[in-house]
């Protein structure tokens, strides 16, 4: 076997070669442990002494050559991929960049935040509460009797648990954020002023104006000499700021257990000036915030004498009135997570 052919031929087919692979290839070929190089080290056993160390050093010296040859290949086409890597992936610094897409804030959340503003500019405090209420905090305290219909299924969304007698341990989905009102009152001195905005829960059937979770704003204020005046002039004072003109309203007596007198305060619905949609069911009215004095029992409840106070309460449908605002026809579009909707505001 010519070692001087088998250089030749190896020089040749190293310069050859167009990528890794191949190059690869011809290294097995001549240095591999079955390659050229390597068969001619097995026949040296067979040649006598002197031919043996006269054809060993040649063919080290071969293939140390062949080695560095592969090696300096090996980089020369590195360096090119690299090279023309860079050049289909460079970068024009001075191309204007692509606009990054900007979040948007969810309009029940721009509603819920411009509603704590408007009343923090009116001295009221903002307060939170779980919404995972107990049947004390939720409708005992709220003097709302054991067989009242808003307790049963239909309304409410229990926690699955064993009935208990002792109701300040029986859990629910709260079904409105009066529930903390009496939380606060025990903890608190009065006068005081306040709002609970949150989300709040009902096992009923959803439509166009109505859902199964939605959003309140509870107000409490107490003081010595609080009436329906104060009520109603915080109340207008609210939706001129909240809709930045006069709006229509009105007062309609009702019934709440833990407010006595009860009314409802209804707007004129802001979607059809009045004229009748699917969003006032065609009254032109809707009805926004319920309200009324806080019952005594209320009061007693948190450990106030109810001869030396007294406050309004209401609650308010910061869903409704975020469909006021915007003219948005159907409550459901607020939780169908459609970014075409969300992007809008």
């Amino acid at each position: 076997m010519d070692l001087k052919i088998i250089k030749t031929e190896a020089k040749r087919e190293i310069q050859k070669v167009s990528d890794l692979k191949a190059l690869n290839e011809v290294y097995k070929k001549y240095l591999g442990k079955k390659g050229k190089i390597a068969q001619v080290f097995s026949v040296l056993k067979n040649l006598s002494e002197e031919e043996r160390k006269k054809v060993g050093k040649e063919a080290n010296l071969i293939k140390a050559e062949l080695e560095q040859l592969i090696e300096k290949r090996a980089k020369e086409m590195k360096e090119r991929l690299t090279r023309e890597k860079l050049e289909k992936e460079q970068i024009d610094v001075t191309r204007p960049g692509k606009r990054i897409p900007e979040g948007h804030l969810h309009p029940l959340t721009l509603v819920q935040r411009e509603i704590i503003e408007i009343f923090q500019s009116m001295g009221f405090s903002v307060v939170e509460g779980p919404e995972i209420e107990t049947e004390w905090y939720n409708f005992d305290a709220l003097n709302i009797p054991k067989d009242h219909p808003a307790r049963d299924m239909q309304d409410t969304l229990w926690i699955k648990q064993k009935r208990r007698e002792n109701s300040k341990e029986n859990l629910l989905m709260r079904t409105q954020t009066s529930a903390v009102q009496v939380r606060y009152m025990e903890k608190h001195n009065p006068p005081l002023r306040i709002i609970v905005p949150g989300r709040v829960f009902r096992n009923e059937r959803t439509d166009a104006s109505h859902e199964c979770q939605f959003y309140q704003c509870e107000g409490l204020m107490v003081d010595k000499d609080i009436s329906v005046a104060n009520f109603k002039a915080i109340i207008e004072a609210f939706l001129k700021k909240f809709f930045t003109t006069s709006v229509k309203t009105r007062l309609r007596p009702s019934y709440f257990p833990f407010t006595e007198p009860s009314f409802e305060l209804d707007i004129n619905c802001q979607n059809c000036q009045g004229k009748g949609c699917s969003v006032c069911k065609n009254t032109g009215w809707v009805e926004v915030i319920p309200g009324g004095m806080v019952h005594p029992n209320v009061f007693k409840a948190a450990g106030y004498n109810p001869k030396d106070w007294q406050g309004f309460a209401f609650g308010m449908g910061v869903d409704r009135l975020a469909m006021m605002k915007y003219k948005i026809n159907d409550i459901r579009l607020f939780y169908s997570g459609d970014l075409r909707f969300v992007e809008q505001f």
